[in-house]
């Protein structure tokens, strides 16, 4: 049974992205959902002394909350779903603790924030999950619609892919949702033909995919984000998977600049799984 770790702060990015894990469960079943708030561990009143009632009530009400998403999400998928609400100071520390304890297999996602640029750009807590190197994050955008995943764009740089490929939680991935596998280069350097070491690290990439039938691309073009957003908008594509590194993928594209972009592209949700 796989386990999805669905963090929630009641939000409608985050009421989606519970969506999304729940048609994804539908389809492919064998699959538990956990609805998981953080709190603050502790209010105070205004000498500095807890309010503990105010706690009880505030954890009351976030449970009946979790369990009003878990009968919206009940009329989507059959799956088992769990609700599970903590108080802790630190969100990130919290999901990180939960995730490894629980051995969590992806951790879904959305993009937060209080206002509709705030939603837009990426929200820190998302990026800074990615970054503890958990478990693989999937990062579901605010008007993201379930449709199936039927193709998978998998980027890569074609650089030392034998040592910065996470062959085991990419195979993992990659046998969940059988879908059709697209691995993309982008070349911001325009080389007129593949040089020899790319065909080399493709011929690598041939063996480690070995069995899940991938296609490659090579795209001359300058603009990164514009190629992959052309590619997903091409191809149809359901789902981006990166291997993040710094100043690699991750990087550029949830950079404050290329934001706008990425806006339009808004519904491919992205799995980031570390090297």
């Amino acid at each position: 049974m796989k386990t999805f770790l669905v963090p929630t702060d009641f939000s409608e990015t985050s009421k989606n992205a519970a969506r999304y894990a729940a048609n994804i469960a539908k389809q492919y079943m064998d699959v538990h959902i956990i609805l998981y708030n953080v709190s603050d561990k502790m209010a105070t009143g205004s000498d500095s002394s807890p309010v503990e009632d105010d706690n009880h009530s505030r954890n009351k009400i976030m449970v009946l909350a979790l369990e009003s998403i878990k009968n919206d999400l009940s009329n989507i998928t059959s799956c088992k779903i769990t609700t599970v609400a903590e108080e802790d100071s630190s969100f990130i520390d919290a999901l990180e603790r939960f995730s490894r304890h629980h051995s969590v297999d992806i951790i879904i996602m959305g993009i937060t924030g209080s206002t509709r640029l705030e939603q837009i750009l990426m929200g820190s807590n998302t990026l800074k999950i990615v970054e503890r190197n958990t478990c693989p994050v999937m990062i579901v955008p605010p008007l993201a619609l379930f449709k199936g995943i039927q193709d998978i764009m998998l980027t890569s740089d074609f650089k030392d892919v034998e040592r910065t490929t996470p062959i085991k939680p990419l195979q993992k991935l990659l046998s969940l949702f059988k879908a059709n596998l697209h691995v993309v280069n982008v070349d911001d350097e325009h080389y007129v033909e593949l040089t020899d070491e790319y065909k080399a690290e493709r011929s690598k990439l041939e063996v480690i995919l070995k069995g899940y039938n991938p296609q490659f691309y090579f795209i001359r073009l300058f603009d990164f984000v514009d190629a992959v957003n052309q590619f997903v908008e091409d191809r149809e594509i359901d789902l981006i998977v990166t291997i993040p590194r710094r100043h690699s993928f991750l990087g550029k594209m949830f950079k404050t600049s290329y934001t706008k972009k990425l806006a339009y592209h808004s519904h491919v949700p992205i799995i980031a799984i570390h090297e």
